[in-house]
């Protein structure tokens, strides 16, 4: 995670002047410009750590002088009353600066702690817990970020890097087969010779790890569309609003055919049927709540030293 990217400098200057321009009224009534102090970042429940990085990076725009002390570290799990991070320096940017602490970490840790959950309960299967693009406008890198310290995996960041051919685009392609031949068309283009000459040789694409071509998922509903998409070239596939049982049966039937099939389900996985689906040997797991239902996490900064210079 590049903590020092544009794309962070600018959620936090978006969210800076969100709160504070054109400035802090309450700070410029009642604080001396040269007032300093020590704040604590305390955990109000059992978390997850996420975002820890962001503190420096929010307070130090508003004052030079600042010093953020970290006590734990992302991914860390913490019981409640845990001192996550101290601040120290110039008391005026500490107060300005808190909401806005206090809104990244409070999201990013919910999420990291929900993560942590579902990966505890497929633990000892071959499922892992996946990412999705169902995050809040402009926080997708830093979401999946706490998806990832929370002990899931990634899968794609945005619409460029993988094809996932969902009902919409099966139907506009004309049926599996025909979107699946245009797929492996299209991300034919982007291999390297000596991958696209083994290609055209054999038919077969080479495997997600060792080609520069994008990898290609496809979302089938039943049995007969499975089957289909399996005999036209389908290695990965991708169960959208299904039940346990149903993917138990599906991942039977792709294990048979294509024993390395790669078998995901998504959309409305819920933490008590996480464990059950984990049980039919599934992939992948992406569960659209691991940021749609995430409650954020009880942080509260406190002040425990002011001082007047």
């Amino acid at each position: 995670m590049d903590w020092d990217s544009l794309e962070i400098e600018a959620l936090i200057a978006t969210a800076l002047t969100e709160d504070i321009v054109p400035g802090d009224v309450s700070v410029a009534a009642t604080v001396s410009p040269n007032a300093t102090a020590v704040a604590r970042l305390i955990a109000l429940q059992n978390l997850v750590c996420a975002g820890l990085p962001l503190v420096e990076r929010i307070v130090g725009r508003l004052h030079a002088d600042i010093l953020v002390e970290l006590r734990t570290a992302e991914g860390q799990s913490v019981a409640r009353d845990t001192t996550l991070l101290t601040v120290s320096g110039n008391l005026g940017a500490i107060l300005s600066g808190e909401q806005t602490v206090l809104s990244f970490l409070s999201r990013l840790c919910g999420i990291a702690t929900l993560t942590r959950e579902y990966v505890r309960r497929v633990s000892g299967t071959r499922t892992r817990i996946r990412d999705t693009r169902i995050t809040s406008p402009s926080l997708r890198q830093l979401e999946q970020h706490a998806i990832r310290v929370g002990g899931g995996v990634h899968h794609r960041a945005g619409l460029s890097d993988s094809i996932v051919l969902t009902r919409a685009h099966i139907i506009a392609a004309g049926g599996i087969q025909s979107a699946l031949d245009q797929a492996h068309s299209h991300s034919s283009r982007l291999m390297n010779p000596q991958e696209l000459t083994a290609y055209e040789a054999t038919g077969t694409m080479p495997s997600e790890e060792q080609s520069s071509a994008l990898p290609i998922q496809i979302e089938i509903q039943d049995e007969a569309e499975l089957r289909e998409a399996l005999a036209a070239g389908a290695d990965s596939i991708l169960l959208t609003d299904t039940t346990p049982q149903a993917a138990s049966q599906l991942v039977q039937i792709a294990r048979q055919i294509q024993p390395d099939c790669v078998m995901e389900a998504s959309e409305d996985i819920s933490l008590a049927d996480a464990r059950v689906f984990a049980e039919t040997g599934i992939d992948y797991l992406s569960p659209h709540a691991l940021t749609t239902m995430a409650p954020w996490a009880r942080l509260r900064m406190l002040v425990d030293g002011l001082q007047e210079k």
